[in-house]
C-alpha cells in the first residue's frame, strides 16, 4: 500500500528517487519492476509496481477495438507504457519521453494511490491540488450518498 505526498528532484540524467518508506515494498513486491504510462486525463505520469499493471493491462486489452473510446485508451496507456526497473538505491530512469508528456523538470512530486503512484511537476501538483481543495469546499453540498456515510 503506497500512500503519501513526497517533494523530489529528479538529478539530471532523469533519474527518480523513491522514498526509502516505499523501496523496500516496491523490491519485495516486484522485485523493483514498475511500469510508467501517462495519466490521459491528467499532466502527470502513473507508476504501477509490474503485478497490478498486467491486472489493467489484460483489462484493456480485453476492450473491443472497434469501440474508439476502447482504442483510444489502449493507444495513450498501454502505448506509452515502460518497463522500469527500480535499484537497490530507489532509484530508477524516467524515460525522456515520460517526462515531456508530463512537462517534469527537476522538482517533482510523487504521491502514493494505493497501489500505485502519480509522479507530477511540483508547481502543476501545487496549481492543481489548489483548484481541488476549492472545487470540494465548493461541492461539500453535493457529495454522493455513499461518501456521505464514510467515517474520516
Amino acid at each position: 500500500m503506497f500512500r503519501g505526498v513526497s517533494q523530489h528532484n529528479l538529478d539530471a540524467k532523469g533519474r527518480l528517487a523513491f522514498p526509502a518508506r516505499h523501496r523496500d515494498r516496491l523490491l519485495a513486491h516486484c522485485n523493483g519492476e514498475v511500469v510508467a504510462t501517462i495519466d490521459y486525463r491528467e499532466s502527470c505520469l502513473v507508476f504501477y509496481p509490474l503485478p497490478e499493471w498486467e491486472e489493467i493491462e489484460r483489462k484493456l486489452i480485453a476492450l473491443p477495438d472497434l469501440q474508439p473510446s476502447a482504442k483510444r485508451l489502449k493507444r495513450l496507456l498501454i502505448g506509452h507504457a515502460q518497463e522500469l526497473q527500480v535499484d537497490r538505491n530507489g532509484r530508477t530512469l524516467v524515460p525522456l519521453p515520460l517526462r515531456e508528456y508530463a512537462d517534469l523538470a527537476k522538482q517533482v512530486v510523487l504521491i502514493g494511490q494505493g497501489n500505485k503512484f502519480e509522479l507530477w511537476d511540483a508547481a502543476l501538483w501545487e496549481q492543481r491540488r489548489a483548484e481541488w481543495l476549492q472545487e470540494a469546499a465548493a461541492a461539500d453540498a453535493d457529495l454522493p450518498e455513499a461518501l456521505e456515510s464514510l467515517a474520516l
